[in-house]
């Protein structure tokens, strides 16, 4: 029995995913187990596993491809089982021994063309075919069937978004055309390398987007450039696909920040005992070869004794559920860049943990970020987040709150000026923290007394430590 694989939901805010590498081939043999691809998802790039035993039989995408949840992404079953049951229950013709007649991404042969061009469920339109010198001729097909001179097809030839002579969509998106009548050489795909993708046919069905006619040959006066010609933008700006990161990043904070009501609390806490306690331990620290502290490692530590203290900080407001959650544990949530944007790993129970544990954890999962190699639990429940610039020699920032936590604290730098102290000028070391609060669960005197406790604990480092 033919075993439909789709693409699953590896993140909690996961709703798409790109299939960055195939691990096996079709003809394989797989087992329960068995990773069959590597998975690009808003947070890292996971590995795909199947849940039952059989011989991979049919990809039906290809790699870089970008897949919604639940569609198709490979069919298992028995060798030389018909799948096209199978292929047609997610919207794709079957063809020989149930091979889709959808072309792969990079190879397609004259019978895959001809079975698209005359796919009983798709409407009537024309089809691109591709020679081995890249010079593509259109066969018209007349209402009786008969195929036009092969002059006019040359003359009604469009070249396709992928450049090479034929147009790349995915199944779906070539299944909702063809219900729908949309030639999809009319349509700019948003997909990668240009192809088209569900959500390209929905935005002209939605009327957000109109197809484009194809252009009439005309007489040469209006004929386009040729491509040796310099094209005045690709000359201003260098173009890239958003990557599955950076979309979940943009969705989420511009709910949050469009959603939740922010405002701001600013302190500038005296940072010479945490810095003398740093030193301090750091001597130890080397002594026992132990891993060394940071200075967020320190405050991290602090804000995770705070919260204990002050629970209303260390909430949720969760409109859905109709409440908001004010969490006995505490899961502090780290920012950490990374090339395409921010993870933030989690240190659970912090309050807990020792500075060495903290430390060490820290960096481990920061690692694990860069290299895009967290699990799902690692970047998953935090109640509370912090956001660190000061490496970067900022002073003051404020940051969007991490949804769905009801506060985040932005760090600046440590920095060196003359302060006031028993009436006399000396040299000291200061430090900004800004807390950034959702108003519909924080409200100001809240958020004050919680950077006051806050404030206290790094100017007493010790008191952290009881």
């Amino acid at each position: 029995m033919a075993i439909a694989v789709e693409m699953p939901k590896l993140s909690d805010t996961m709703e798409e995913g790109v299939v960055s590498a195939w691990q096996a081939e079709e003809g394989d043999e797989v087992e329960a187990g068995d990773v069959i691809a590597q998975v690009e998802t808003d947070k890292a790039t996971m590995d795909l596993e199947v849940f039952d035993d059989g011989v991979l039989l049919k990809k039906v995408v290809g790699e870089g491809e970008t897949v919604p949840l639940g569609e198709l992404l490979v069919v298992l079953g028995d060798e030389g089982e018909d799948i096209s049951d199978t292929l047609e229950e997610y919207g794709l013709a079957g063809g020989e021994n149930g091979a889709a007649a959808e072309p792969d991404d990079e190879e397609e042969s004259g019978e895959q063309e001809e079975a698209v061009e005359t796919r009983p469920d798709a409407a009537p339109r024309e089809e691109s075919d591709t020679d081995d010198d890249n010079a593509g001729t259109r066969r018209a097909v007349s209402e009786n069937g008969d195929a036009q001179a092969e002059g006019q097809a040359q003359e009604e030839t469009r070249e396709a978004p992928s450049g090479n002579g034929r147009i790349k969509a995915s199944p779906l998106a070539r299944r909702m055309a063809g219900e729908n009548d949309i030639d999809l050489a009319g349509v700019e795909g948003s997909g990668p390398h240009g192809r088209i993708i569900k959500r390209d046919i929905e935005a002209i069905l939605s009327g957000d987007v109109e197809a484009q006619p194809e252009e009439p040959a005309g007489d040469g006066a209006f004929e386009r450039p040729s491509e040796a010609m310099p094209q005045p933008e690709e000359e201003l700006y260098d173009a890239e696909p958003i990557s599955q990161m950076r979309k979940t990043i943009a969705q989420r904070l511009a709910a949050s920040k469009f959603t939740a009501p922010h405002f701001y609390l600013t302190v500038d806490v005296d940072a010479a005992p945490l810095m003398r306690a740093r030193e301090q331990l750091n001597a130890l620290a080397e002594e026992r070869e132990e891993q060394r502290l940071s200075v967020n490692d320190l405050i991290t530590k602090a804000c995770a004794v705070a919260l204990k203290s002050h629970p209303q900080v260390n909430a949720s407001y969760l409109e859905d559920e109709g409440e908001v959650r004010r969490y006995k544990q505490v899961h502090v949530g780290i920012a950490v860049a990374v090339e395409e944007g921010l993870l933030t790993p989690v240190i659970r129970n912090a309050d807990g943990k020792g500075l060495a544990a903290i430390a060490e954890e820290t960096r481990d999962l920061a690692g694990q970020a860069r290299n895009k190699e967290l699990q799902p639990e690692d970047y998953e429940g935090a109640t509370f987040t912090t956001s660190n610039l000061g490496m970067f020699g900022i002073e003051e920032f404020t940051a969007i709150i991490n949804p769905p936590n009801a506060c985040i604290l932005a760090i600046g730098a440590v920095r060196e000026e003359p302060v006031v102290e028993e009436g006399e000028v000396v040299p000291g070391q200061r430090m900004k923290l800004t807390l950034s609060c959702d108003h519909r669960v924080v409200d100001g005197a809240t958020g004050a007394e919680f950077l006051q406790t806050l404030q206290g604990l790094l100017e007493e480092p010790m008191g952290m430590l009881l």
